[in-house]
């Protein structure tokens, strides 16, 4: 099997110039004076900081054939997790958990990270991400199971309004054999440190 490259771009791609003007009227319509020293290049940092965070770094999806038949759990937990929210594009950050139940093939294990680093670098809500990574999981490597869990903290809620800090939000997504015996889903569930 070929590496499969995995590239997602905007669609539109990205005008810095653009988006630096918009964040100076941004700024300004908020009442920011960025004519002063220290916050004319701002609206720059401001562009490049969004550019960023919605870029993700292409990678190649590298399997293995499952010559030993391993046929456990293979998890990563604690992959660290940064995106930003669609309704107020403010940041949330945590962790995700996510495992496989091995088929005919096996995942380089960087590429679980990659996965999710992957479909968190868009403007995003927790639940499609966590369904996101899952199916795409399934579908690329057509494993006996899939499970996913994230847990993380959203600013739009811990900073601003309800301002209920301390908060975090978890969402599961478990596939195939994962979904359909408990004693699999429980076990995922145990390895990944969620109660």
């Amino acid at each position: 099997m070929q590496a499969l490259r995995v590239v997602h771009e905007p669609a539109t791609g990205v005008d810095l110039e653009a988006a630096e003007r918009a964040a100076g009227d941004l700024l300004r319509a908020l009442g920011v004076d960025t004519d002063t020293e220290s916050l004319r290049a701002t609206p720059g940092r401001m562009a490049r900081a969004y550019a960023e965070l919605f870029t993700p770094r292409p990678f190649d999806l590298t399997t293995f054939p499952n010559d030993e038949g391993y046929d456990e759990l293979v998890l990563a937990r604690s992959i660290p997790v940064r995106s930003v929210c669609e309704h107020h594009l403010l940041p949330f950050v945590g962790v995700a958990h996510v495992g496989y139940l091995p088929d005919a093939r096996i995942l380089g294990l960087s590429k679980l990270a990659r996965v999710v680093e992957h479909f968190a670098s868009r403007p995003q809500v927790q639940e499609r991400l966590t369904k996101q990574v899952a199916d795409w999981l399934s579908t690329q490597l057509a494993p006996k199971g899939v499970g996913v869990v994230i847990e993380a903290e959203h600013t739009c809620m811990t900073l601003r309004g309800v301002k209920a800090s301390g908060s975090s939000t978890v969402t599961s997504t478990m596939l195939g054999v994962l979904r359909s015996d408990a004693r699999s889903r429980q076990e995922f569930f145990a390895l990944a440190g969620v109660k």
